[in-house]
């Protein structure tokens, strides 16, 4: 009787599997698309049901806390000087914010708003500031002068200078697809890939019953983004990726190119010759931020961050002395690409 229950349990155990590996065959997958952030996005995943309006709705929370083209967004309110009681989301941002500036020893740093405007990436046009405009600039900006104050049991905004500004985008694009990939899990749904203006997190397999398959844009000057070759494909699943560069958002001055990424340290667009950095790891908002900070470090002290957070997966590619495009990957990669 025994042995009799035993093979009912095997012979239950099998078609029980068989029916859900049919209905995971038969399992549609929803395309999403959308704008958010001031960017578009895409959300591919494998349910029965369309979620799009409940990603939009997780989205436009986010956006309520980081946009700074929302006028009535938590950052937008604390850059007029206004004082809003802090949500749990602003301070999970706010705290990841704060713990990569630390470990980028400033490289990343979400007071830099007002030399991004100032360089003509923010809200404004293009100009040209000179150093004693970048040095008064400097002098609020840096992770000592804004924080965060408990007023009983209210988490408030506090500036040392009215003046000083916050932009969190160089993490929300991040930090969203991490919400939505929350929100899929909670789902209990396997299979996705969620992508908000290049910052990406994968999981299980795509339609084509494979892992996902990630490009690197290859980096070349294109502030139309009509050009999109790529460099590389990435064979990553159950990853959150992110990529930082400067050849999308720039422009040309007397004969100099000017990038998007700020040194927060010396106020100034950064010169050094990496052109691109991805970053791989389990958080997107984690791999957006550090994305960043390589940009502002540079390859050499970008691999001394590495040898601290072996967790990064990075790709990186630079220009060689003779302008020609190199890469540079850390040893994590190897057997990841595909192309």
């Amino acid at each position: 009787m025994k042995r009799f229950l035993q093979i009912l349990f095997l012979v239950a155990l099998i078609v029980g599997t068989i029916l859900i590996i049919r209905q995971q065959q038969s399992m549609p997958y929803q395309h999403d698309k959308g704008e958010v952030f001031g960017t578009f996005y895409s959300i591919t995943y494998q349910s029965d049901k369309n979620l799009k309006s409940e990603i939009e709705e997780a989205l436009k929370k986010v956006d309520a806390e980081f946009s700074m083209f929302n006028s009535n967004s938590t950052v937008a309110k604390i850059n007029r000087g206004e004082k809003p009681e802090l949500s749990e989301m602003f301070m999970e941002v706010y705290n990841l914010a704060t713990t990569v500036n630390e470990e980028t020893h400033g490289a990343f740093d979400i007071t830099v708003a007002p030399l991004v405007n100032a360089w003509g990436f923010g809200f404004k046009t293009e100009q040209m500031p000179g150093k004693h405009q970048i040095d008064s600039i400097l002098s609020f900006v840096g992770k000592d002068k804004f924080k965060v104050v408990s007023e009983g049991k209210k988490q408030m905004p506090q500036k040392s200078d009215k003046r000083t500004m916050l932009d969190f985008s160089a993490i929300a694009k991040g930090y969203g697809s991490d919400v939505v990939a929350r929100l899929l899990r909670s789902h209990d749904i396997k299979n996705f890939m969620v992508e908000i203006g290049g910052e990406i997190v994968t999981c299980g397999n795509s339609e084509k019953r494979l892992p996902w398959k990630i490009g690197v844009t290859k980096p070349v000057d294109d502030s139309l983004s009509v050009d999109n070759e790529l460099q590389t494909i990435l064979n990553i699943t159950d990853k959150a990726m992110a990529t930082s560069g400067n050849y999308r958002k720039f422009y040309y001055k007397g004969g100099k190119k000017y990038a998007h990424t700020i040194n927060p340290t010396t106020g100034f667009p950064v010169q050094h010759n990496i052109l691109s950095a991805t970053v791989i790891t389990k958080n997107c908002a984690v791999a957006d931020a550090y994305a960043t900070a390589f940009m502002v470090l540079g390859m050499e002290e970008t691999k001394k961050v590495l040898e601290k957070h072996p967790e990064l997966m990075v790709y990186l590619i630079y220009a060689n002395d003779k302008g020609e495009n190199e890469v540079w990957f850390s040893p994590s990669l190897e057997g990841k690409i595909t192309q």
